[in-house]
């Protein structure tokens, strides 16, 4: 080996025992090592990113503000993540009306059966004044109609039921009666149930005594109105029926009572009657005859001032003067009683005319002076009406010798 090779080896052994120990080559301590370096290199850009997406909308926000302000970041104790991706966006549904779930108590059910009302005990308005004492108004229990009893009972006719006060529930009306005399006093009353389920009244519709006289009919409709059938007359004893004029009135609940809301508000004159007027009177007698009694002649002037024409005039109590003898007697149909009390029907008048009859007797003059001759109106069809001025139908017979 020369001494050239020598120095070099040397040369190469010194640099090796000073470079070796600060090469670090492969293995575990250096993977160690190389492990921690890179966890805390992740680290700081970890951080640096999620302090620059915290910043960056705030950045934005005072940008959109234009007063190049940059409020801090709120501190909220938790640590700070990246955020994920947001979701793709997706089209807006259609606005749709919400629906509002009342939490009110349903209203109670009114609607009340014929059996129902009969079996509970109510409170009735007030009667007409003049009524019995027995239509009583304070916890009544209805009879049914068959009842000829002077007790308030419930009329045969159908119970009706529809919302009156528009709280969404039925209510019932009824018609009621009291009996007075031959005739009956009706009441339209409209009752509900409470909260427990007891029948109430609230109040009357229409009554006797409200300027009408009779109820014959009623209905309700969906909207809560009531419908009656009134009249100006209750037939009764030997009132005709035809006599009574009838009108269809409606009322409507106004939170207090049933004010009418429509149909007529009045009857009116009926223009079905007329005004007759009886004058005269004189029973002028003659000599007295065999068996005593006496012929007399009796003059009766009638007037028909209108404004209907009369198809016949009726003459009553002609026959309790005595016994018919001549003069316009053959003019008069005999006429059969229903309840005029007319004995003789004679051509009538037209309005504004006059006629004067003579009637002939025989008669007794102890008996005589007790009667007191009137005159009815008929139509065509035999059917008899009162007067405008009933008071002028009639005269008082005046016997002169």
């Amino acid at each position: 080996m020369s001494d050239i090779d020598q120095r070099l080896r040397d040369r190469f052994a010194a640099y090796r025992a000073e470079t070796l120990p600060q090469i670090a080559g492969p293995g575990p301590a250096q993977a160690r090592r190389t492990l921690r370096r890179r966890r805390r290199t992740t680290a700081v850009a970890v951080a640096v990113a999620a302090v620059a997406l915290a910043v960056a909308p705030i950045v934005a926000n005072a940008a959109l503000r234009g007063d190049g302000s940059v409020p801090p970041p709120a501190q909220t104790g938790e640590p700070i993540t990246p955020p994920t991706s947001a979701p793709a966006p997706t089209p807006s549904a259609p606005l749709t009306p919400s629906t509002t779930t009342s939490t009110s108590p349903a209203a109670p059910d009114g609607r009340i059966s014929r059996a129902q009302l009969l079996a509970a005990r109510v409170d009735l308005p007030a009667w007409p004044s003049g009524m019995p004492e027995t239509c009583l108004t304070s916890d009544v229990r209805l009879r049914p109609p068959s009842s000829t009893d002077y007790v308030s009972i419930l009329a045969d006719l159908e119970l009706r039921h529809t919302d009156l006060d528009g709280d969404g529930a039925s209510e019932t009306v009824a018609l009621v009666a009291c009996r007075f005399g031959e005739a009956l006093a009706k009441q339209l009353v409209a009752f509900d149930r409470d909260g427990n389920g007891a029948i109430v009244t609230m109040g009357r519709v229409v009554g006797t005594g409200d300027r009408v006289e009779d109820i014959t009919d009623f209905a309700v409709t969906d909207g809560g109105r009531v419908r009656a059938q009134v009249a100006d007359l209750q037939p009764c004893c030997s009132t005709p029926s035809y006599w009574a004029r009838a009108q269809w009135r409606t009322y409507r609940w106004d939170g207090d009572r049933f004010p009418q809301s429509a149909g007529p508000t009045a009857f009116g004159p009926d223009t079905r009657l007329t005004d007759l007027v009886l004058t005269g009177g004189d029973l002028v007698l003659g000599p007295a005859g065999t068996g005593g009694r006496r012929p007399g002649t009796l003059t009766l002037t009638v007037t028909n001032k209108g404004p209907v024409d009369v198809a016949r005039v009726g003459f009553g109590e002609l026959k309790l003067i005595g016994t018919p003898d001549g003069g316009d007697w053959s003019a008069c149909t005999p006429w059969h009683s229903d309840g005029s009390g007319a004995d003789c029907l004679v051509p009538g008048l037209r309005a504004g005319e006059r006629h004067t009859y003579r009637f002939r007797f025989l008669v007794n003059p102890s008996t005589v002076a007790d009667s007191s001759p009137r005159l009815v109106h008929f139509d065509e069809d035999g059917r008899f009406w009162k007067d405008l001025t009933s008071k002028d139908n009639h005269v008082k017979l005046r016997v002169v010798s």
